[in-house]
């Protein structure tokens, strides 16, 4: 029989007829404390077994995250269960969200409904290259109710998991990171256009980082108003913006270094005026020569 002189016996509290002693009110913060390091502890090292065996960071990230609310669960239910309170003693709390959905969670839910089917489709993974509303980043992480994107100028943008399941949103590494881009040039009229679109595939096929497969393209695509117009077509593994806008800006230095050699001129918005004829002033049928 328990020691009623006992301090940690002292009864300080009472929750739907079950009396709680003051030892029980001090271990339940320590088991919370106590098995909420412990869950973060065990997901961590499971972490780092997965990493090492190449597992996908998605894949991790959920189970994680699963291992995680599992834990939690059992963790309120065994603490539950050692002051001897029933489950169904919190049959209101079902009650209680139906109204705060009612008044206002709902946003709050469908972002967490949201955030575990992106876990789960995948259709967005951590490091994926997103474009969403002309913003462009990389994903860092899904949480439950929001994701973490590094725009490509390093602010880290929130965005609520619902947003990125209604809206429309360009994912450039879904299947692979091989991503084409373009150089547009133009060149003045009148320059020799089998070899000006000869320089611009060897400045091309000069860069390292553009993939030989599937095969760069050079097309002729206009006569403009200024210029001969062509296009440099070619594919590169690029995860971020970054890597396009440099790689896009190396081309043009080495056509504009190909182009000096070659003596073509890369063409300028210009107009040319050309005036027929003779213009006079005529008074009393005599020309008015100055003015």
């Amino acid at each position: 029989m328990d020691n009623p002189n006992n301090p940690l016996n002292l009864i300080v509290y009472s929750i739907y007829g079950q009396e709680l002693s003051l030892g029980q009110v001090l271990f339940l913060p320590a088991l919370f404390i106590i098995g909420y390091l412990s869950l973060s502890a065990l997901s961590r090292l499971l972490g780092r077994r997965m990493r090492k065996h190449a597992v996908n960071p998605d894949i991790i990230h959920l189970t994680r995250r699963i291992l995680f609310f599992v834990g939690f669960a059992v963790l309120v239910i065994t603490a539950l269960d050692f002051i001897n309170v029933p489950l169904t003693a919190f049959a209101f709390v079902s009650g209680a969200v139906a109204i705060g959905v009612g008044f206002g969670a709902q946003n709050i839910i469908n972002n967490f409904i949201s955030g575990w089917i992106l876990l789960w489709e995948r259709p967005i993974r951590i490091g994926d290259f997103l474009e969403i509303e002309q913003t462009t980043g990389t994903v860092e992480s899904i949480n439950t109710r929001s994701t973490r994107i590094k725009r490509s100028d390093g602010v880290q943008m929130i965005i609520p998991n619902s947003a990125l399941l209604e809206k429309t949103v360009v994912n450039w590494t879904l299947i692979d990171k091989i991503t084409r881009t373009r150089v547009r040039v133009g060149v003045a009229y009148g320059s020799p256009v089998q070899r000006v679109s000869e320089l611009i595939m060897q400045a091309i096929v000069e860069h390292e980082a553009i993939l030989k497969e599937p095969l760069p393209l050079v097309i002729f695509e206009d006569f403009g108003d200024s210029a001969l117009i062509f296009d440099a077509y070619f594919w590169i593994q690029a995860s971020v913006e970054r890597d396009l806008r440099v790689i896009r800006s190396d081309i043009r230095y080495r056509l504009v270094e190909l182009f000096d050699e070659a003596g073509i001129v890369i063409a300028y918005p210009q107009q040319d005026v050309h005036i027929d004829g003779q213009i006079a002033l005529v008074e009393a049928g005599r020309p008015l020569h100055g003015a």
